[in-house]
């Protein structure tokens, strides 16, 4: 493998851990954590809540300093410290020693997508595959911490599920570091074409402005659902497939089967992207996703299963196409931070919807949660038909 090959390896492994440990306490909290400490699921979500707005706020921190410093360097504080913060809050035994695990994950994962983004498309001139490729590994992330903490926790313990993965990251973290140690620092940036985001001629700056005003309304809009759905999912299946499953183990799996089937739809919509008009593609990707959350409404069983399985497919089949806009529209050297400000934005709103989880279900159930992420999706198809097509725009 080349060194381009091989970075890009740990870059998907970091897209994959990030999500991971992200979502390992969505697990615990609905399966075991509740009986445990004595608390309903809506009482703990909360203290998940600081960690998430850490993963939003210091996203543009940590583009910035990838700029200024180095991205290879950020990288590798990346995969130890969120590695060392699992293993932090697998030790604790008090709400306030989980909050601070839990925001610790948070703030080191927030270096990942500004950062490793940034890297996946460095180098690139068709960014739909990649970056899609790149989004599966963290669609597996998602998939992969219901299926490994219910077996876990089933297994052993709540903290097993998340000592493990923590102790596996650190390892992946200083491999990581040994591994640019040893290539030659050269070597990437040799092998990297020119991209054509850098090569052609620049956007007209009302296009810019435009552009990036609908990258971050969408992204808000998306941030929320994405937020909602992947969170909550392990409790939505274990309400709604009842009669059917039972236990943290077959819970994991049935959510497992939902988010990878789901998590391949990255792929398509990324061949879609570097094919077809961008914007017809978002409008249906979002068209979907307004229809499949009303259906979700009222279902159970086999129906319910089978109607998440739809609506997580458009939830993560939307992720890759404002990466796109901004790869497209970002020049090389302020590419960090283009993508740290989108995902402030997104990370920042999306932490809002925890209590919104808890707060929802507790008074009405799910059920009124997927109306009103029909009504966001609604929103979002509007912005998105003020979206301009970059590529003709950029011809013109």
């Amino acid at each position: 493998m080349t060194p381009l090959q091989i970075r890009f390896l740990f870059l998907n492994l970091g897209h994959f851990a990030t999500h991971f440990l992200m979502l390992v306490f969505a697990t615990v909290a609905a399966l075991r954590l509740n009986r445990e400490w004595g608390m309903s699921y809506a009482e703990l979500i909360p203290y998940a809540t600081p960690g998430f707005i850490a993963y939003g706020l210091l996203a543009l921190p940590s583009g910035w300093l990838a700029d200024k410093w180095s991205r290879e360097g950020m990288m590798t504080v990346f995969f130890i410290g969120i590695g060392l913060s699992s293993i932090l809050t697998g030790m604790v035994d008090s709400v306030i020693g989980l909050t601070l695990g839990l925001t610790l994950i948070g703030s080191f994962a927030a270096i990942y997508h500004p950062v490793g983004l940034a890297l996946v498309v460095q180098g690139r001139d068709r960014l739909g595959l990649p970056l899609a490729l790149n989004g599966v590994f963290g669609n597996m992330g998602v998939a992969f911490a219901a299926l490994v903490s219910g077996y876990l926790i089933d297994q052993f313990d709540w903290r097993s599920a998340f000592l493990a993965p923590g102790g596996l990251t650190v390892l992946l973290g200083l491999l990581y570091f040994a591994f640019g140690r040893a290539r030659d620092p050269s070597a990437l940036a040799q092998s990297a074409p020119t991209p054509a985001a850098e090569s052609a001629p620049p956007l007209a700056h009302n296009i810019v402005r435009r552009v990036f005003a609908v990258i971050l309304l969408t992204t808000a809009l998306g941030g929320l659902i994405f937020q909602s759905t992947t969170f909550a999912l392990p409790k939505v299946l274990d309400e709604r497939l009842a009669e059917f499953a039972g236990g943290a183990t077959e819970i994991g799996a049935y959510t497992f089967l939902v988010f990878a089937i789901a998590g391949f739809a990255q792929l398509v919509v990324g061949y879609l992207v570097d094919r077809y008009p961008l914007r017809r593609v978002f409008l249906w990707v979002v068209i979907l996703q307004v229809l499949l959350f009303a259906a979700m409404i009222e279902l159970s069983g086999l129906a319910a299963l089978l109607v998440s399985i739809g609506f997580m497919l458009v939830v993560f089949g939307e992720i890759p196409i404002n990466d796109v806009l901004v790869g497209r529209i970002a020049r090389g050297e302020w590419r960090s931070r283009a993508f740290a400000v989108s995902y402030l934005v997104g990370f920042s709103v999306s932490a809002s919807s925890l209590p919104l989880i808890g707060w929802i279900h507790g008074l009405w159930g799910f059920g009124v949660l997927f109306g009103l992420l029909s009504a966001v999706a609604l929103m979002m198809f509007c912005v998105v038909l003020f979206l301009p097509e970059t590529r003709s725009a950029r011809a013109a």
